[in-house]
């Protein structure tokens, strides 16, 4: 896997920018989109550079259990970083350009001492860096097992989890999928859009295009048009579960970055986009204004604000550990911990009792979760029904997900999984139940 980059060395600059992405993400925790977009900003690199940057980062994250794995045959104990400085991260991309990216072993190796050079702590280790990755080169390949990948990408507070949740088996598909660069999804504003005919991509249900090789978003055709918006297949399932919305009025919870506001406005509803924060909500106002759409933008938090009178039409995608999105967020394992599910599921609770409020005696109630956790998804719609003896669970039919029944549960709750499809390229795992209100 080379995601998607020309193999040659793009140069120092880059790798500098990929270190201090990587330092960021994983010395303090900081998500890798938001990191990226600000390191390379701030590099200014060419569009090839700042590209191949981006790609080493990323393919670090997604294949680290493998690094480390094969890093700790050579380097059994790495040294400290409060005095090593970045000697570990140098070490990290020089063995994610020998072992995935398959730069010219000269090249990686030379380029870890530049930037051991470059450091005041890390120079110290230069030598270390040096023999290391030397070493690496010639004996690192022979070292990987392809079959014990998934494993080993998968760190060690998920995989019990996803063993216990879906079995060992179903557990390896989805952390297999997160190994693969994912598809990029476009959902048109109107289906049949001619613009299909200029995107070469694989036409999916429900007016969604899928590009394996996209490039630069802003250049596709139909972008500056706003004949669509990025929004993976799953993400757009829950909205289509409320329904016929043609003119009726749909309050979108914790709307932003707003694909589902978009989705809703698109299909003809009034919506009321609410969100808390306020540079999420300028993203939103910018989208809707490209597609050139409408929606009623709230900043407010979700479980203070109410309604003048209560909608027929409530959805609420909660925030959430995010771990359906792993294959698209491959920092996601390595920042996040069980201790976030805690966390996310009481505040999902929280929500979810305030979106009860808000909904109309006989209106639905659209719960949406992009996580793998059961804590937050199928245990949040039982609480959500021990709470609340007015609602009752609208089961979710084949009919209103393409006819796709292995998207759903028995109890007929919604539960994509990345490794769903995977001979289309998979989708986001997402959790959705659907209430109405007695």
């Amino acid at each position: 896997m080379n995601e998607n980059i020309d193999r040659a060395p793009a140069g120092l600059p880059a790798r500098t920018a990929a270190l201090a992405i990587l330092v960021e993400v994983l010395g303090r925790r900081r998500p890798l989109d938001e990191t990226a977009a600000t390191v390379l900003d701030a590099a200014r690199l060419e569009r090839r550079d700042g590209a191949f940057a981006r790609a080493l980062a990323t393919t670090t994250l997604r294949r680290l259990g493998e690094i480390e794995a094969v890093m700790r045959h050579f380097v059994p104990k790495p040294p400290p970083g409060h005095r090593a400085g970045p000697t570990l991260e140098i070490l990290l991309l020089g063995f994610c350009e020998l072992l995935f990216l398959g730069v010219a072993p000269h090249a990686a190796v030379d380029a870890a001492n530049r930037l051991a050079r470059a450091d005041a702590k890390a120079q110290h280790f230069k030598g270390l860096i040096n023999a290391v990755l030397r070493r690496a080169a010639e004996e690192g390949p022979g070292l990987l097992a392809p079959e014990h990948a998934p494993r080993l990408d998968t760190p060690d507070w998920l995989w019990p989890r996803w063993v216990e949740n879906f079995g060992e088996e179903t557990a390896t598909a989805i952390a297999r999928a997160h190994l693969e660069t994912p598809p990029l999804d476009l959902k048109l504003k109107r289906e049949g859009d001619p613009c299909v005919s200029l995107l070469d991509g694989a036409e999916l249900p429900g007016g969604v295009v899928r590009l394996r090789d996209a490039g630069r978003i802003e250049e596709l055709a139909g972008f500056a048009d706003g004949s669509w918006w990025v929004q993976d297949f799953a993400a757009g399932l829950p909205a289509r579960l409320l329904g016929d919305v043609t003119g009726r009025t749909a309050i979108d919870l914790c709307a932003a970055p707003g694909g589902k506001t978009a989705q809703l406005a698109s299909l003809g509803a009034h919506v009321v986009a609410v969100d808390r924060a306020p540079d999420r909500l300028t993203r939103v106002r910018e989208n809707l204004a490209r597609l050139k759409l409408a929606a009623q933008i709230v900043e407010a938090d979700a479980r203070d604000w109410r309604p003048e009178t209560p909608a027929l039409l409530v959805l609420l995608d909660a925030p959430c550990t995010a771990t359906g999105t792993i294959r698209r967020h491959p920092d996601l394992p390595w920042i996040k911990s069980a201790a976030d599910i805690t966390h996310t599921s009481t505040l999902q609770a929280e929500l979810l009792d305030a979106a009860a409020e808000m909904t109309a005696p006989g209106g639905t109630l659209l719960y949406a979760v992009c996580s793998l956790e059961p804590e937050e998804g199928i245990e949040q719609a039982e609480s959500l029904l021990r709470r609340h003896a007015d609602f009752r669970r609208a089961a979710i039919a084949p009919a209103d997900v393409f006819g796709a029944s292995e998207l759903l549960t028995p109890a007929g709750d919604l539960r994509t999984l990345p490794c769903h499809w995977a001979e289309k390229g998979g989708m986001d795992g997402f959790y959705a139940a659907r209430f109405r209100r007695i």
